[in-house]
């Protein structure tokens, strides 16, 4: 499996990486999906507290206990649990923040993590008091880095330039080409690396895309109509013939095909999932077959946010 620096930290990651959300809540069968992942190369494991209400980070927790210097963990947090429910508010606040890392730490069996990150921002945050939250961890070593989640324009500027982010996490694919207007190359020309997920839109971008159209792509995606999204499957499944390789690769080789990215997150719920993953790590595409897969979708912008 290839690796990629994260940023200007000493982070490297392996280019395909698991997004651990979709394990489920079984420990055993969540504990052999991440182990496999880990014997195929991937190093780098992306989890929240949001997830199953800390009961995803406690899995990984458990199944890298005695692995812990062998893998890159990173969490997310700034969805704080309204109490007695099962619904969530946003709390970028720097109290939360701090007293959020102990509980991750906790579930998931470790005293530091390798990367922390805000999950969401917005422009009505105290931006810099969320960044000095950040800060503090950094300084007690209780992370090692920090980046966030977002894929609002004006919130991932407003890090660029204020803070010691080494990492955004965003949607990015084929059909959602918007990060490539000004996003990506603002990221790139600050040394700070993309973790993208949704590389594959749902499934719609992967071998099993004319299937996964019918079933997620009924009501359209973003600004493509269902006949969009089947123009794209058909044209994206013959040149994937034409190159000898899948779809699915395609896609996501077209996604970490700018120097920005680090890694694309790609989530399993299944040992057949994450050993198809793990085939998804190869060569830069050809600049040939680069524009091609241009040519198969259209730019589209942010509407918001901007």
């Amino acid at each position: 499996m290839q690796k990629r620096r994260v940023g200007s930290s000493d982070l490297y990651v392996s280019e395909i990486s698991l997004g651990t959300m979709s394990i489920g809540t079984d420990e055993q069968h969540g504990i052999r999906l991440l182990h496999e992942a880990q014997d195929l190369g991937i190093n780098y494991f992306d989890t929240a507290d949001l997830y199953d209400q800390g009961r995803n980070e406690e899995i990984v927790g458990k199944a890298f206990k005695g692995r812990r210097d062998k893998v890159i963990l990173a969490s997310k947090v700034g969805n704080r649990l309204d109490p007695g429910k099962e619904s969530w508010h946003w709390d970028a606040s720097k109290e939360y923040i701090v007293s959020q890392i102990k509980e991750s730490l906790r579930r998931l069996q470790t005293d530091y993590l390798d990367l922390y990150q805000l999950h969401g921002g917005t422009m009505e945050d105290n931006v810099d008091e969320t960044i000095d939250a950040f800060e503090t961890l950094k300084k007690e070593g209780l992370i090692r880095y920090y980046g966030i989640s977002s894929i609002r324009p004006n919130v991932i500027r407003e890090y660029v330039k204020r803070s010691n982010i080494v990492s955004v996490m965003m949607q990015y694919s084929l059909l959602d080409r918007r990060p490539e207007e000004h996003v990506l190359a603002l990221l790139e020309e600050n040394n700070i690396s993309v973790f993208a997920r949704g590389s594959v839109a749902k499934g719609m971008l992967s071998h099993k895309a004319s299937e996964k159209v019918k079933r997620k792509g009924a009501e359209g995606y973003l600004s493509h109509s269902y006949e969009d999204l089947l123009a794209v499957s058909e044209k994206l499944g013959v040149l994937a013939e034409q190159e000898q390789t899948s779809a699915t690769s395609l896609a996501v080789r077209y996604v970490l095909q700018h120097p920005a990215l680090a890694s694309a997150v790609m989530g399993a719920s299944s040992l057949e999932q994450v050993n198809e993953n793990a085939t998804l790590s190869g060569d830069h595409l050809s600049e040939a077959v680069y524009e091609k897969l241009k040519q198969i979708t259209r730019p589209i912008q942010y509407e918001n946010h901007r």
